[in-house]
């Protein structure tokens, strides 16, 4: 697990110059990497390259040292991440007559390269963003996971690309700050964090997941190509239900196995929800020895499930940590969490995510999560609201749903962060869609679309900020399957995956994510959705494969979600910042906001008279953003 950053210079460049640049980038990203750092440069007559990277050893603690070159010194690689399979690709390289000088899985990747080519990239199972420079064909690849677990930023001007694993390796060696993306900031505030292949600044971009980018360092371009999985649609259509419970058991087990391969101590991360608890249950079916459990709990009653997390220690035997997270807490340490994600990100789940990992790595290197379940098993509330929808609009006149929102939404108005039915039904209500944007409205948590047009100056609204994503899945968005790729394209990648890399690596511990394997992704997205989405039960068919170890009704208990009570802060010891950012000089300073809008939003919270929780939370954020980073840069 580490950090990488590289560069490519179309000019002629001092060498010394090259290594003060990528010496910068990297000390960007020290807490990605603590344990060594490593570089490559190598000049042309009319380019130079180099790359470098900062580790977390966790695999081959004695010869994984990058970069890994070839045995004629022609490619060289830097990577972070981990490949879950690759012993296995290791012993069939082998066979083949491939000699290896480490034990990493580093050089697997490389040897893959050199025998296969860009093809080897779909043979990989695992974590990771990594780039290859070939010397041969003066060419550098750079690719990115299946599921966009290991982040890659990049950039291109006239005379440089750059690339890195964390945004703030960029922006510190550019000579100008970058202006604001519109596109970015729409999304942003629609949906609270900022998809790939968008960032928050301008012609600053992601690698998208299940990508990589091919790069003629000659001509001093490059093209992006998705990596072709060729999936096997191999699974019978008629499987029964029993026979698909018995594989989805095994396939689950199997990929906990696989990423239990460390050199250093590991553990879990356990809530007492479902997927988090399966995961633990099946870590320690396959350890010997107790395993390590960490989980937090609030002080706000309301937010807290440790009660959950202790039946399952207990029925696994772990050894399990419990940490209550309280105010004083969140006042030491919302900077540094907020800050660490490089662009505005609103996922207040972010600051739990980083306190449990803040404590489990006091005891271990890596950790075990259960990210990942939602979204391959169909675990979303959001998911049977599309099914609520498609039978609402079916039923209910357009015109009549119209006078039903206007009559319904000032009585489910709430006061308290609670997010309870109330808020819920209201969500619901509003994104009720007679056209195909429904999932879209559903998972835009702050702003809908049109309300962008009275938050912002008319010249940053964008209308459709969210075409780019609905070109690739298509229209008429209505099955659990479309909703489950929409997820995998956007939330996903942009959101979950972003808290839990940022969050994590910033305490230098490395989490996995058991259900992120791509050959379950490919199971279930051939299962009927009924095995998934079964009446109103979600992740039906996993919670049937496990339910034999656990209490009666155990997997069907309601969870609220790793929330904390951000409007309640917001409210309280976060409201004098909160109001600095809505001081009309500032605001017209900044010449973004409608500054009656949001000054409204903002009081209204406040006051108490109405709970703009999400809205609120996403634009703090925003601001704690600008005024710390962009201001600063």
């Amino acid at each position: 697990m580490c950090g990488i950053n590289g560069l490519l210079y179309r000019t002629e460049i001092a060498k010394e110059d090259i290594d003060k640049t990528l010496s910068t980038m990297n000390l960007e990203i020290f807490h990605r990497g603590p344990d060594q750092d490593g570089f490559f440069t190598q000049s042309h007559s009319t380019f130079n390259v180099g790359m470098a990277m900062r580790r977390l050893s966790i695999i081959d603690l004695s010869t994984g040292k990058q970069p890994i070159y070839s045995d004629d010194n022609s490619k060289a690689i830097v990577f972070n991440g981990e490949i879950y399979n690759y012993l296995e690709l290791k012993n069939g390289l082998i066979k083949e007559g491939v000699v290896f000088k480490t034990t990493s899985d580093t050089e697997v990747i490389l040897r893959l390269y050199e025998k296969y080519g860009v093809k080897s990239f779909a043979m990989l199972d695992g974590m990771f963003a990594f780039s290859i420079y070939d010397d041969i064909l003066k060419k550098i690849f750079i690719a990115r996971d299946f599921f966009g677990e290991k982040p890659l930023y990049y950039t291109q001007d006239k005379q440089k690309l750059l690339w890195a694993s964390e945004l703030k390796s960029i922006v510190s060696v550019l000579k100008e700050q970058p202006e604001i993306s519109k596109t970015g900031l729409n999304l942003y505030f629609q949906l609270t964090y900022i998809p790939a292949p968008f960032t928050i600044y301008e012609n600053i971009h992601k690698l998208e997941a299940n990508h990589f980018m091919e790069i003629d360092c000659e001509n001093f371009s490059f093209k992006i190509r998705e990596i072709n999985q060729d999936f096997k649609k191999d699974l019978d259509p008629k499987i029964n239900f029993v026979d698909a419970k018995g594989k989805t058991h095994n396939m689950v087990m199997e990929s906990v196995k696989s990423r239990s391969i460390a050199d250093v101590p590991l553990g879990t991360f356990l809530s007492g929800g479902v997927d988090s608890s399966i995961v633990s249950l099946a870590l320690a079916q396959q350890t010997q020895g107790k395993i390590d459990t960490f989980s937090v709990g609030f002080e706000k009653k309301s937010f807290d499930e440790s009660d959950k997390s202790r039946i399952v220690a207990n029925l696994i035997d772990s050894n399990h940590h419990e940490f209550i997270i309280s105010v004083d807490d969140l006042k030491t340490n919302i900077d540094n969490i907020l800050l660490n994600f490089d662009e505005p990100f609103a996922d207040s789940s972010s600051l739990p995510t980083y306190l449990v990992a803040q404590k489990t790595r006091e005891h271990v290197k890596v950790a075990l999560t259960g990210d990942g379940g939602d979204e391959v098993f169909g675990g979303y509330n959001k998911y049977y609201m599309g099914k609520l929808n498609r039978k609402y609009t079916s039923i209910i006149p357009e015109s009549f749903h119209g006078n039903l929102k206007s009559l319904t939404n000032p009585f489910l108005s709430s006061k308290d962060d609670k997010r309870g039915k109330r808020f819920k039904i209201k969500k619901l209500i509003n994104a009720i869609n007679y056209e195909d944007d429904f999932y879209y409205n559903i998972v835009s948590l702050a702003y809908q679309p049109l309300e962008l047009n009275n938050l912002f100056k008319n010249n940053l609204v964008r209308d459709n900020s969210l075409k780019y994503y609905k070109d690739q899945v298509g229209k008429n968005n209505s099955s659990l399957t479309d909703f489950r790729n929409i997820d995998k394209i956007m939330s996903l990648e942009g959101d979950m995956l972003v808290k839990v890399d940022r969050t994590s690596m910033l305490t230098s511990l490395e989490s996995r994510a058991p259900f992120l394997n791509k050959s379950l992704w490919n199971f279930t997205s051939q299962l009927p959705e009924d095995y998934l989405l079964h009446g109103w039960n979600k992740k039906y068919i996993l919670k049937e494969a496990f339910e034999k170890y656990f209490p009666k009704d155990f997997l069907n208990k309601s969870k609220k979600g790793f929330g904390v009570p951000v409007g309640d802060w917001l409210r309280d010891h976060l409201s004098k910042e909160l109001r600095s950012y809505i001081a009309p000089a500032f605001l017209i300073s900044q010449n973004i906001f409608q500054k009656e809008e949001i000054t409204r939003i903002v009081k209204h919270h406040l006051s108490g008279k109405e709970d703009n929780t999400f809205r609120v939370w996403t634009f703090f954020c925003f601001q704690k953003w600008y005024t710390n980073i962009y201001l600063k840069a």
